[in-house]
């Protein structure tokens, strides 16, 4: 049961957390915000459940949703927030970050460092990684994280026929054993 705590009263998991009641229960929960397509939201009394359908792609327009569940944790005054994805290493700490930059009043850098603090695994996808650079950049008129262009990769070497490798020169280190 792996729960990361963000702030007093939000933390982030994957999607066997909301899964314990004891566990909600023991940590003041109130509100799960659920980042997944097919997880069940467990129903609880006096726990609330928000279901964000988005898949972990970089296609998936996450964005979309960052002012909607920012507001939701921002409001939440009944307890504390879950916010959980499958494993919790892509969406659910994209949509915490928002959150960090929106109410916190925090960087993208900020906030990404923040949650790296309390989950070092984490692993946002690079579709979710330009939504959140643009939310900054809506934010806050510039940015404070440069992405890296995905490095290309070389291109595989063409095998060399087997008797063309008499033709190579001898190694000077070689010759000695060749005698």
């Amino acid at each position: 049961m792996s729960l990361s705590q963000i702030t007093p009263s939000l933390f982030l998991g994957a999607a066997d957390a909301p899964l314990n009641r004891a566990l909600l229960t023991r940590k003041g929960i109130t509100l799960v915000i659920n980042a997944t397509l097919s997880h069940s939201c467990p129903t609880f009394p006096g726990v609330e459940s928000v279901r964000v359908a988005v898949a972990d792609l970089p296609t998936a327009r996450l964005g979309e949703h960052f002012d909607r569940v920012a507001a939701r944790i921002h409001n939440n005054r009944a307890g504390g927030t879950l916010v959980h994805c499958a494993a919790g290493m892509s969406r659910s700490p994209a949509l915490i970050m928002a959150y960090l930059m929106r109410y916190k009043g925090v960087t993208l850098c900020q906030a990404h460092h923040w949650v790296r603090q309390s989950r070092p695994y984490i692993r946002i996808n690079a579709g979710f990684w330009d939504q959140l650079l643009d939310y900054e950049r809506r934010l806050y008129g510039r940015n404070t994280v440069k992405v890296a262009a995905p490095l290309e990769m070389p291109k595989t070497p063409k095998m060399v026929p087997r008797n063309s490798l008499r033709d190579c020169p001898k190694s000077p280190r070689l010759s000695r054993f060749r005698q």
